[in-house]
C-alpha cells in the first residue's frame, strides 16, 4: 500500500507542476491539435507528446520518415529496414524471441513494441540514457554490439544511396525546404523520429468502453479481468500504470519525468540474483550490482499480438506470463539457466506472487486482449509506402 501511495503522489506532483506552468497535458475528449504543419489526432485520455524544439513536427517530415522506416537501403546489405524488426501487424514488434540483424546475427533481446513510443521516457530495454527518438536510430544503424543495420563505417554511403533514389528528391526537399543539401544523417534520424512519434494507439475495445461509454465494447469476462488487473488481489497496475499501461510516461508540459527499470525475478542463476551474462539489464550501463536484471516495463497495449514476452522472448504465451507473476518469479529446474527467480534478493518487491483461479486467469486474459487496437495494426498511414511506388527497396 505504501508503494501505491508513493506512485499516486508522484503522479499528482507531476500534474501539479504542469498545471502550475499553465500546461494542459491531458484531454477528456479525442482532440485535434495542430502544431507547426502537423495535426495531432489524440485519443481521449492521451496527453500531447513532447516534441523537441530542434525537430518540430511537420507532415512532410513524417512522410519522409515513413519511407525511410521501410527502406532496406538503410542496412549494409540492403536486406533489412526498421520495419523488419518492427512490423505494423505485430504492433511494431517482429514475433521473434530475439531479434536478427542484417548480417543474421542473433541479438540477446527481442524487438520492443513501438506502440505509443512518443510517450516513452526511455527507449531501450536496459539503457537509461537512451531518451531521445532523434538519437535512437543511430544505435541500430551503426551499432556493432550487436550488429543490426550494419552501417558502421558507411556514414557517407547512406546519404549517397538515398540521393540515388528519385522518390526521395521531392520528399527530402519538402521536409527540409531551406537546405541546400538535406541528405544529412541528422535529417534522416529526425525524419524517422517524426514518423515513429506518430505511432499512437488508443482505439482498442477497452478504450471505447472506458473512455467513450460503449458499455458492450468489451465482454463481461474482460470487465471482470479489468477488476482483477486494478484490484488488490493481483495489483498488476503497480507496474503497468496510466493510459499506456506501462512504466512512467513522458508528455509535453511535464516538469520532470521518472524512469523505471525493474527486476521481475525472471532468472536467479547463482542464488544471488544473477542473470545470463549477455543480458544483465541496466547493470551493463550503470555498473551498479543492484541493477542486475533490471529492465524497462513495456506497454501492455496490443499485448495479444506481441508475443513472445519479456526482454528476451523467453515466455511464449499470456497464460505463462500470468503463471510467472502468480509464482512471484520463475522457477527453471534444469539446464544452464536453472534457478528460482522467486528467491532472488534483487527481485522487485512489486513482484510478490498471488493466487488466481483458472476462470480468473481467463478473465484477465480477456481484459488484456481488449487492449488490442485493430485499426492501429492496419492503419494505412503507418504502412509501407513503397508497396505502390515505382521502385521498391
Amino acid at each position: 500500500m505504501k508503494i501505491r501511495v508513493i506512485i499516486f503522489l508522484a503522479t499528482w506532483v507531476v500534474a501539479a507542476f504542469a498545471l502550475a506552468s499553465g500546461a494542459n497535458i491531458f484531454h477528456t475528449e479525442a482532440v485535434r491539435v495542430e502544431t507547426a504543419s502537423y495535426e495531432w489526432i489524440l485519443p481521449k485520455g492521451f496527453p500531447m507528446p513532447r516534441v523537441p524544439k530542434e525537430n518540430p513536427m511537420t507532415t512532410a517530415k513524417v512522410e519522409l520518415g515513413r519511407y525511410l522506416f521501410y527502406d532496406v537501403r538503410l542496412s549494409v546489405n540492403q536486406t533489412t529496414s526498421c520495419a523488419t524488426c518492427h512490423r505494423q501487424e505485430l504492433a511494431f514488434t517482429d514475433g521473434r524471441a530475439q531479434a536478427v540483424g542484417a548480417t543474421r546475427q542473433l541479438h540477446p533481446r527481442s524487438s520492443m513494441s513501438l506502440t505509443n513510443v512518443a510517450y516513452a521516457p526511455t527507449l531501450a530495454w536496459a539503457n537509461p540514457s537512451m531518451t531521445l527518438l532523434e538519437r535512437q536510430p543511430l544505435v541500430p544503424l551503426f551499432g556493432e554490439h550487436p550488429i543490426e543495420m550494419g552501417m558502421a563505417g558507411k556514414e557517407k554511403e547512406l546519404p549517397a544511396r538515398l540521393k540515388a533514389e528519385p522518390t526521395y528528391r521531392k520528399l527530402f526537399n519538402a521536409a527540409y525546404p531551406n537546405e541546400d543539401d538535406p541528405y544529412t544523417l541528422g535529417n534522416i534520424t529526425k525524419a524517422i523520429a517524426s514518423f515513429v512519434r506518430t505511432l499512437i494507439s488508443g482505439d482498442s475495445p477497452y478504450d471505447r468502453y472506458k473512455y467513450r461509454g460503449e458499455a458492450n465494447a468489451i465482454s463481461t469476462a474482460a470487465k471482470h479481468g479489468e477488476e482483477l488487473f486494478f484490484g488488490e488481489q493481483l495489483e498488476c497496475f503497480d507496474c503497468h500504470t496510466g493510459f499506456n499501461f506501462s512504466g512512467p510516461t513522458d508528455a509535453a508540459g511535464m516538469a520532470f519525468v521518472e524512469n523505471s527499470f525493474q527486476n521481475n525475478g525472471l532468472y536467479n542463476l547463482d542464488g544471488k540474483g544473477a542473470y545470463p551474462a549477455d543480458n544483465v539489464g541496466t547493470l551493463e550501463i550503470t555498473g551498479d550490482p543492484n541493477d542486475m536484471g533490471k529492465f524497462k516495463i513495456p506497454t501492455l497495449r496490443n499485448i495479444a499480438v506481441t508475443s513472445p514476452y519479456m526482454h528476451d522472448g523467453s515466455i511464449r504465451t499470456l497464460e505463462e506470463v500470468i503463471d510467472h507473476y502468480s509464482a512471484g518469479g520463475r522457477m527453471i529446474k534444469v539446464g544452464r539457466l536453472s534457478g528460482n527467480g522467486h528467491l532472488s534478493p534483487l527481485k522487485s518487491n512489486l513482484v510478490r506472487g498471488f493466487e488466481i483461479t483458472a476462470q480468473e486467469k481467463l478473465d484477465l486474459i480477456a481484459f488484456l486482449k481488449s487492449l488490442t487496437d485493430e485499426k492501429f495494426l492496419s492503419d494505412p498511414k503507418f504502412s509501407n509506402p513503397w508497396k505502390n511506388a515505382r521502385e521498391r527497396p
